[in-house]
């Protein structure tokens, strides 16, 4: 519990965040046993706390966020959940160099890899993975297949695309919408697809079929853009159009922006664009820790933000903003160990929502410099016909599944 609130809790340093989020846990649990009185005995504490019973805590609040978003989980017949990754730079320490490597150009920091699992539609922290810097994203999201309920559908961009992932997803029997590239061939039974925008294609790189890999039958959809160069290619094992429209992919496509949102609170809602633990054992469990507190904070907001009906009729959800839930936090951990509170919690977590007015400008005052300014996005992805080989070769596999 002090850890959670330890990553709520605001303060210039580690001391100032332990004493608020003590401060909160005896007001709250005065006859139970005290967190300790300083950092460094708490951290002592915190080191020698098994990793898998914050994993198992995280688990059984999956399980209880299952229950209560039950009926909001569900959109047009599918639970969207978008995957990505990103990195957490650590401390320059001698043990976390040494065990966690650095990533990059030369003396740059220890970084930690986390992958996580979001909700499209609810922006809720689902699930996630922790590895080092170079840990593989494709590995951690074939780790987090079974955390995914039944009827999910994995939304990915072109860093997700590949024959091992897509088989395993078919495997957990769920369904999969990730972004292709110049980097995939696929198969079509006619002459190369030109101006289709949904069309059905054999999925089946060169390694698999020289290793005895199934071919898989795919669905490829394309997404316009302004310019022809913009345009989105998806792939998907929805083979019926009924079931997954284009307009319902291009949909779940555009909410995959939530994964984005997700690290952006994580990190600067937060606070934890560098994590602060200078060993392995706490950097783990102030990432896990960190992270579970993020849920969290994402699904009480979630949770007390209704929807609202218009006027037409139409029902509407609006999302909440992790900033006004954090504060309304803060301040209910500030009004039971200070002055009264004036309205109650439930209430004012209600009105904790993302703002929804039209803007007439960018946030952003003016273009900052990014290491990525002139990022080109994704080619469309390589399409041939079968040859005379390879329609034999698939005619008998077929004919063996058959008998």
């Amino acid at each position: 519990m002090v850890l959670l609130l330890f990553t709520w809790c605001c303060g210039d340093s580690c001391a100032e965040r332990f004493e608020a989020a003590r401060a909160f846990y005896v007001v709250c649990h005065p006859r139970r046993r005290r967190p300790g009185k300083t950092v460094p005995g708490f951290q002592k504490a915190l080191a020698k706390l098994p990793l898998r019973v914050l994993r198992r805590v995280a688990e059984g609040v999956r399980r209880r966020l299952a229950q209560l978003l039950a009926e909001r989980l569900s959109v047009d017949g599918w639970i969207p959940f978008g995957v990505d990754g990103s990195r957490l730079e650590c401390p320059r320490t001698e043990e976390l160099e040494q065990r966690l490597g650095c990533v990059g150009k030369k003396g740059s920091a220890p970084t930690l890899w986390v992958t996580a699992l979001v909700h499209l539609r609810l922006g809720v922290l689902w699930s996630w993975r922790l590895g080092k810097g170079r840990a593989s994203e494709r590995e951690h999201a074939r780790q987090l297949l079974s955390t995914l309920p039944a009827g999910a559908l994995l939304v990915a961009d072109a860093g997700f695309n590949g024959y091992g992932l897509a088989q395993t997803i078919l495997a957990h029997k769920l369904s999969f919408l990730i972004r292709m590239s110049a980097k995939v061939t696929l198969l079509c039974d006619q002459a190369p697809l030109r101006g289709q925008r949904d069309a059905l294609v054999w999925y089946w790189p060169e390694q698999q079929r020289e290793a005895g890999g199934q071919p898989l039958r795919v669905r490829l959809l394309r997404l316009r853009g302004q310019k022809k160069k913009q345009d989105v290619w998806l792939l998907t094992n929805v083979l019926d159009r009924q079931r997954l429209p284009l307009a319902v992919a291009s949909q779940f496509y555009r909410w995959r922006w939530e994964n984005e949102g997700l690290f952006r609170t994580y990190k600067r809602t937060l606070k934890k664009v560098k994590l602060l633990s200078r060993t392995v054992r706490l950097v783990h469990r102030e990432a896990e820790g960190s992270l579970l507190a993020t849920q969290l904070l994402l699904a009480q907001g979630g949770l007390a933000v209704r929807p609202r009906r218009q006027v037409k009729g139409q029902t509407t959800t609006d999302l909440c903003s992790p900033r006004q839930v954090l504060l309304e936090i803060r301040r209910e951990m500030n009004a039971l160990t200070g002055p009264r509170r004036r309205r109650a919690f439930s209430i004012r977590l209600e009105e904790a929502r993302r703002e929804r007015r039209p803007r007439q400008s960018g946030k952003e005052k003016r273009q900052w410099p990014r290491p990525h300014q002139n990022h080109k996005p994704p080619r469309p992805p390589k399409m041939r016909e079968l040859n005379d080989l390879e329609k034999r070769t698939m005619h008998r596999l077929k004919c063996l599944q058959v008998a």
